[in-house]
């Protein structure tokens, strides 16, 4: 388990990081998520001891980054963004100098290092220079040393930018598997991969916490929830008075084209209201033309999430500046007036 408190990283007046607060089960996949900049791989940085925080506490499995942090790293696998191979050693000589780093007994060193490219599908290319290797092998290389040591925890930075659709389904189904057997925290721009993958979703803004939950029940909480997409033929009012007898819907939310008319309504509680839209319509011999439903998405939620705390910022923001024009003394206000009136005198002397 990852147990993170009050995690704070500054830089001059600007915070990275600021009071982050969060925890990470054992045996679950966590997708990492946020906007540019808002701080997530100087949280995984700080998470694997690679940079140290300004202020809070980090534990991982139980043992403290900045008091223990030979044991804390111990537990911990890290793949950055971008692998950190050697180009000029082959895959075995790279994976042996990291087992060698990770401090993997002597003996115990080839065995380890033939499991994991055994474990990764890189054993044939063993004897290849990493430099020759493409980007999709090049990854797994990068995977195969996170894993040198047997890590409780695996931390992966983005480990699908750059590569192919079939080396990202191959890396998705590599993450699935290592999931079984390692708790893995995953950052990741590509919201429809975290949601295939992942058991759990956490979310930061600005350096903050945001939400914790799994996929489905963060889209179930979505203000978007389930939209009921309807098209139907008949006057617009006749419509309109067909659909309120089901549910609550106003003129705003009908358009109307050639005969047409279409309408998007909010379904409450996700309620499957299908049947009784479709027999309203009918009773009221406005034929229907197509109904769909819209179903709120990882994306959906994430953007609602990150930019209402944007708004939320904006606002408070907005309200200190009134503040402090408020309390600003009365002197500071015609001091202006008072500087061009003197420059005035001055010009017609």
């Amino acid at each position: 388990m990852i147990e993170v408190k009050n995690l704070t990283k500054k830089y001059g007046d600007h915070y990275a990081v600021d009071h982050l607060s969060f925890q990470v089960e054992d045996g679950q996949i966590y997708g990492f998520l946020g906007p540019n900049g808002a701080g997530k791989s100087t949280t995984m940085n700080m998470m694997t001891g690679y940079l140290a925080p300004t202020a809070g506490m980090i534990k991982v499995n139980g043992f403290d980054i900045m008091e223990e942090p030979e044991a804390a790293k111990r537990t911990i696998g890290y793949l950055p963004e971008l692998p950190p191979v050697y180009p000029d050693m082959t895959v075995r000589e790279y994976l042996a100098f990291c087992a060698e780093l990770k401090r993997v007994p002597k003996k115990e060193r080839l065995s380890a290092v033939k499991e994991k490219m055994m474990e990764l599908g890189i054993e044939d290319m063993a004897n290849r220079l990493i430099r020759n290797l493409s980007k999709g092998y090049k990854q797994r290389v990068g995977f195969a040393q996170a894993l040198l040591g047997d890590p409780q925890t695996l931390i992966l930075d983005e480990p699908t930018v750059g590569l192919d659709p079939k080396q990202i389904l191959e890396i998705r189904e590599l993450i699935r598997n290592l999931g079984k057997k390692h708790t893995v925290i995953l950052s990741s721009h590509i919201l429809s991969e975290v949601s295939e993958v992942c058991d759990r979703v956490l979310i930061i803004n600005h350096g903050r916490f945001v939400a914790c939950d799994s996929p489905d029940r963060l889209e179930m909480g979505g203000k978007g929830g389930t939209t009921l997409l309807v098209a139907a033929e008949g006057k617009r009012a006749d419509v309109l008075a067909a659909l309120r007898t089901v549910v609550q819907v106003t003129d705003g939310d009908l358009t109307e084209d050639q005969g047409v008319v279409s309408a998007s309504i909010d379904v409450p509680d996700r309620q499957d209201i299908r049947g009784r839209v479709s027999a309203a319509l009918f009773a009221a011999n406005c034929p229907v033309v197509e109904m769909r439903t819209k179903k709120a998405n990882l994306e959906d939620v994430f953007l609602e999430l990150t930019e209402g705390e944007e708004q939320a910022d904006q606002d408070d923001q907005e309200q200190t500046d009134s503040e402090a024009e408020q309390e600003s003394p009365a002197s500071d206000k015609e001091e202006p007036k008072l500087h061009g009136e003197e420059e005035q005198k001055e010009d017609q002397a």
